[in-house]
């Protein structure tokens, strides 16, 4: 089987220099793409290199990409490690960024970065044993499939993900992909509430939109340079935006890439799931860790997290009930 990467963007939002560094471009940059909660610590990173080494030891590398900060306790001599700064592979024309959208659609560029690719957030964690055929399976990405509207929230992706679904209406046929697909559209491991969310939106002739987990994407470095090829004047005037803002496209166009293009496998719906951190579900999250109930999670943080340094302190330890050995990844 070819080799797979995992790729892991982290910034350090107590890092002095690098909040000076962001302040000369911040300017009058408000609302949810430059809140602090994009960037405060949770400090659970070490339970993502635990989780991988436990849960997925097949991984070939992992690239470890910062704005030039690292973890006091990474050990940075582990021969699976590639410690990837910005300025190694985002063109200087784009930096210095403080956009995820940048860093994200230039992966492909990284060194040595394997055509089969994961890509985590800090905020996503293997919490149960993993094999290469769940992200890939004979050169193909694993995904979940399923049409969706898009939501458009002042604190929501929904005008990115207007900016992507443009891109694929330029370049798809929903009406094709339907008939070529339909085994993968409605394929029970997608879920009924996704099928039926398919089914709703089928009367129109164009793709309305794209169920997404916040969840790690496998990728194809390939898809990157397609897109790159194709939509170059869409890309580049995202990545020369310092930070995040509406009409940008994100790493998601690539992902809605392939599900347009067919290029995935159906991989079930629960292997991954997605907390949106709130009042509501914290406790289940925190049963949920040590439980192994899902392969794959994210803990997205949300301006709804109240009291974050007792919510903070509760997820660790929940981690720490599932994950209490220290890793070749610490020092």
């Amino acid at each position: 089987m070819e080799p797979i990467d995992f790729v892991i963007i982290w910034v350090d939002g107590n890092d002095k220099k690098w909040r000076e560094e962001k302040s000369k471009y911040d300017g009058n940059i408000k609302g949810a793409s430059d809140s602090e909660v994009r960037y405060r610590d949770w400090d659970n990173l070490k339970y993502w290199f635990r989780g991988v080494e436990q849960f997925a030891p097949w991984v070939n590398k992992i690239h470890f990409v910062t704005w030039g900060h690292l973890p006091e306790w990474l050990n940075t001599e582990n021969p699976k490690l590639h410690i990837v700064n910005h300025k190694d592979y985002i063109p200087s024309k784009y930096l210095p960024t403080f956009s995820s959208h940048t860093i994200e659609l230039n992966l492909h560029r990284i060194d040595g970065l394997a055509e089969q690719f994961v890509y985590f957030n800090d905020d996503m964690f293997i919490t149960a044993p993993t094999k290469p055929e769940d992200f890939f399976k004979n050169g193909v990405p694993l995904d979940t499939f399923a049409l969706d509207c898009i939501c458009f929230q002042s604190d929501s992706a929904g005008f990115f993900n207007g900016a992507d679904v443009t891109v694929i209406n330029d370049h798809f046929s929903k009406d094709e992909s339907f008939k070529r697909d339909f085994g993968k559209w409605f394929n029970p491991k997608n879920r009924f509430k996704n099928i039926v969310r398919t089914v709703l939106l089928m009367p129109w002739h164009w793709f309305p939109g794209f169920y997404y987990q916040h969840t790690p994407n496998s990728f194809l470095k390939s898809t990157f340079e397609t897109v790159w090829s194709e939509e170059p004047e869409t890309l580049d005037k995202t990545c020369c935006d310092k930070f995040r803002k509406e009409g940008n496209v994100n790493q998601w166009v690539m992902k809605f890439w392939q599900l347009a293009a067919g290029n995935f496998v159906v991989r079930k719906d629960s292997f991954a799931t997605c907390y949106h951190l709130k009042e509501y579900n914290y406790e289940t999250l925190l049963r949920d860790i040590p439980s192994k109930k899902h392969s794959m999670i994210c803990i997205n943080d949300t301006a709804e997290t109240l009291d974050f340094e007792t919510k903070k302190e509760g997820v660790k330890n929940a981690f720490e009930k599932l994950l209490p050995t220290k890793c070749s990844f610490e020092k």
